[in-house]
């Protein structure tokens, strides 16, 4: 059976839903002590202005929004830009589907806005060399009634391990190789892994666990939840909303968090709103409390005076088709399609003039690697450069002054993501211009997230492709950057083999904590100088918010949800 993953829209616009695995003071041979709430470490949200969506808002007439089941009382609304889609946590890393998921799955670990790793599921941990023990909580319960156990986390590692199962985050967000067995009497969870991995207790408080049933069948995961998280989800009407509404006796979460404290929602809609400035407006009318902002249009909630949270992200990352048949399998397209194009003056076009140019990858915080990847190593813009690199490899330009071989055009699919708003489309059209002047051949295509997603994941029918994402530590972007394809099970959709890429990955991944960073400059560095990707622009986005006060580390802190 051929299954179409769907991918990583790491990016703001999909209610920055997917800045992946904080990684910032790591601790490897490290044991916790008991749920400590670990005090006030987070990125706190709060503010006073805007209207309150306190205990009217559930019952409101013109509340925005539908209740059903038990939904009653105290309501947030939070936009995404994004519809999740796929509801399996564990068969999507869209950024829309990655931040739903947490209302309603746990994940083993948690990590605060320090990058300290905290208590969830496990209450106390250990992890030298290529072994990890957790220690359960107890009493942990499912939405369906059920017990959480060791054994049902152990059989959630195996099953996301099985490359026949195609799930998104081997690789990528779970490393690779990692067996995972269960001692349900002593309540512990052992992981031998392969090789050791720099960030793992980090990475797993970004994997969600879904509860025995689900395991047992995943379609009851298509229009409802079955997790042990603090909300659970009662109404789901895709590209409109999902009505979330708390459980009642949750005392596991995030450094001992509960659903027991004053002000929590009784319910949290996640309302669809792909338009931006739209979603402002709807801020600015107090009908609903959080939206991100990509674009200029976050200068109207500034202006009234609305608090927010500013999250570094990706806008502009070149990944390239190198899949055979395709133009840009060739590294000399790859280099002059970039040396073609002036990436300085297309991050100021899609940021806005509010971003720069990236200098490596994992750029969300608190991110554990700080280095310039990619001066000296980026080809720089250099239309005369294009020429030469192109007639070097024996391309020619036709009467029309646009590049051949053996006859043949060089035709070029570009896809870009329409969340990237106004300034992205102005960066594309942009791009498109000095394309088409270095003499290519451009077939340009618009599209949304879970669109493109299915072109990257299913037909693989495109050649540059306009798609950021967004992580936490470098780590996190080798299921993307190498290893097995989409046809084999894994993540490499771009069909990336960079040997000197892998070297360098191989020597980071053996290190532990920060002493894995040059090795990991030297991997990126490999990437950069062939064109093999190309990040080239960052901005600070900005989550604002009105009416709610919350703590958002690289996804919302759910149980930190308060009204008013």
């Amino acid at each position: 059976m051929t299954r179409t993953k769907t991918w990583t829209a790491l990016f703001a616009a999909a209610a920055m839903a997917l800045t992946l695995a904080a990684c910032g003071a790591n601790k490897t041979d490290d044991t916790s002590s008991d749920a400590a709430t670990g005090g006030d470490t987070s990125t706190d949200t709060s503010t006073d202005a805007g209207t309150d969506t306190g205990t009217d808002t559930a019952t409101d007439g013109d509340d925005a929004g539908t209740d059903s089941g038990t939904a009653t009382g105290s309501k947030v609304v939070i936009v995404s830009a994004a519809d999740p889609g796929n509801l399996d946590p564990q068969m999507s890393v869209v950024g829309a589907a990655f931040e739903l998921a947490f209302y309603a799955y746990d994940s083993l670990l948690g990590t605060n806005a320090s990058g300290e790793v905290q208590a969830q599921l496990a209450k106390e941990w250990t992890y030298e060399g290529s072994t990890a023990v957790f220690t359960m909580n107890e009493g942990i319960t499912c939405s369906d009634g059920s017990e959480l156990t060791a054994q049902t986390v152990a059989d959630n590692i195996n099953w996301a391990e099985n490359p026949e199962n195609a799930s998104p985050y081997l690789g990528v967000f779970l490393p690779a190789g990692i067996t995972a067995t269960a001692d349900n009497a002593a309540g512990t969870v052992t992981f031998e892994l392969a090789v050791p991995a720099p960030f793992l207790l980090e990475t797993l408080s970004n994997f969600p666990i879904v509860c025995d049933a689900a395991l047992a069948d995943r379609s009851l995961m298509t229009s409802a939840t079955v997790g042990s998280g603090p909300y659970e989800l009662v109404e789901a009407a895709p590209e409109d909303h999902y009505t979330y509404v708390r459980r009642d006796g949750y005392t596991w979460g995030p450094g001992g968090a509960t659903t027991a404290e004053a002000g929590q929602p009784d319910t949290v809609e996640v309302r669809i709103v792909a338009n931006e400035s739209t979603a402002v407006d709807l801020l600015l009318a107090g009908d609903v409390n959080v939206v991100t902002t990509v674009g200029t249009d976050g200068a109207r909630a500034a202006a009234a005076g609305l608090s927010g949270v500013e999250v570094n992200a990706l806008l502009g990352e070149s990944w390239y088709n190198h899949a055979e048949g395709h133009p840009t399998a060739d590294q000399a397209v790859r280099i002059a399609l970039t040396q073609a194009v002036d990436l300085d003056t297309l991050a100021s076009v899609i940021t806005g003039g509010e971003g720069s140019r990236t200098t490596m990858m994992a750029v969300v915080p608190p991110t554990p690697c700080i280095y310039d990847a990619t001066t000296g190593y980026l080809p720089t813009y250099d239309p005369d450069g294009v020429v030469a690199t192109m007639e070097a490899a024996g391309y020619t330009k036709d009467g029309d002054g646009l590049w051949t071989k053996d006859g043949a055009a060089v035709v070029v699919k570009f896809l870009y993501d329409s969340l990237l708003g106004t300034t992205g489309q102005a960066a594309a059209e942009l791009a498109m211009e000095q394309w088409q002047a270095a003499g290519f051949t451009i077939e340009p295509s618009e599209l949304d997230t879970t669109r493109l997603s299915e072109v990257l994941f299913g037909s693989g029918d495109w050649d540059i492709a306009w798609e950021p994402v967004n992580l936490m530590s470098p780590d996190q972007g080798v299921g993307f950057l190498s290893g097995l394809t989409v046809a084999e099970g894994g993540a490499n959709f771009s069909e990336i083999t960079n040997e000197a890429y892998t070297t360098a990955m191989t020597e980071a991944l053996a290190k532990t904590g920060a002493d894995s960073c040059t090795s990991f400059q030297a991997a990126e560095q490999a990437l950069y100088q062939v064109a093999d990707f190309v990040p080239w622009a960052v901005r600070p986005n900005m989550i604002y918010y009105s009416g709610t006060t919350y703590e958002y580390v690289g996804h919302t802190q759910v149980t930190t949800l308060r009204v008013g």
